[in-house]
């Protein structure tokens, strides 16, 4: 489930962490970077249990309007189409599904308000009123809408973001990545594939927890060449999170022989695009450039 790029976010995040709090012991940094790269899956299942709650709203409109003193035509005879989509019936009769959204107590149940005004929201868009006009009944009809949904709704939704601060810290900042996932999902189930719980790691479990491992190990002789390798700069005065970023970057290459040098760099570049300054992006490409170099002549 976890690729390669949110793999090393997290890594970065944890060695972030130890930065902070040097007292961290290595064992505790592994249990963060565990659990951090768990909260990844939780929040996509999340996410996709929305899915029921929200055919339940529609249901519960239509249910409504119809018991109505003087209901209108439409109101009498409803389109049907949303609320009797496939995808909602097989996640809500998937027993694997239902479980692990149960253990892990992962419900939409006290959101009400928001699933009204998500509804709200999904039912006077154009691509919703395409889909309820389409005479055609197919899975894949339904993944499409849920797509556009996922795609449309959800990402950069602030009433969303508060739920998702007040539920966990840790799922700051990996919102779009678990609709990605999410996305897949529905279109796999159109192709008649049954549900399943993504593995969470495809095999990169060793990657991430060595890579966390060595930095932690090396964290001050890395620190120490990224101060000579700057003298005009006062050492406190460096941006701590280009300082991680630049020390993770130096031991995947000290590390990771098969991974490109080239591939390294840019990958850390592009995370400082993300979590650092407009500038960090050239520091840390320069200077990771240029102790990669002095590792590998060494």
């Amino acid at each position: 489930m976890l690729n390669r790029r949110i793999l090393r976010i997290k890594a970065f995040k944890t060695l972030y962490a130890y930065a902070e709090n040097p007292s961290m012991s290595l064992k505790e940094a592994g249990n963060l970077l565990e659990e951090s790269c768990q909260a990844v899956r939780d929040l996509y299942l999340f996410m996709l249990a929305l899915i029921s709650p929200l055919t339940a709203e529609a249901e519960a409109r239509i249910r409504a309007a119809k018991n109505k003193f003087n209901p209108t035509e439409e109101e009498r005879n409803p389109n049907l189409k949303f609320v009797q989509n496939g995808i909602a019936h097989i996640l809500s009769s998937d027993p694997d599904f239902q479980k692990i959204i149960s253990r892990q107590k992962l419900s939409w149940e006290q959101y009400d308000v928001f699933l009204r005004k998500l509804y709200e929201s999904v039912r006077s868009k154009q691509y919703f009123r395409e889909y309820m006009e389409n005479p055609e009944r197919s899975l894949r009809q339904d993944a499409k809408l849920f797509v556009s949904i996922f795609e449309e709704e959800l990402v950069d939704n602030a009433d969303l973001e508060a739920i998702l601060e007040e539920l966990s810290i840790l799922w700051n900042d990996d919102l779009a990545y678990a609709l990605t996932y999410c996305c897949r999902t529905v279109e796999s189930i159109a192709e008649g594939k049954p549900w399943s719980l993504p593995d969470l790691y495809d095999g990169e479990r060793d990657f991430v927890f060595d890579l966390v491992r060595n930095a932690y190990c090396s964290f001050d002789t890395y620190n120490h060449m990224i101060a000579e390798a700057v003298p005009g700069w006062d050492k406190d005065r460096l941006f701590i999170i280009d300082v991680v970023l630049i020390i993770t970057g130096v031991a995947e290459s000290a590390n990771f022989k098969d991974i490109p040098d080239k591939v390294t760099i840019n990958e850390y570049v592009e995370i400082s695009k993300y979590y650092s300054t407009p500038k960090s992006s050239s520091f840390v490409n320069g200077l990771l450039d240029k102790l990669i170099k002095e590792i590998r002549t060494n």
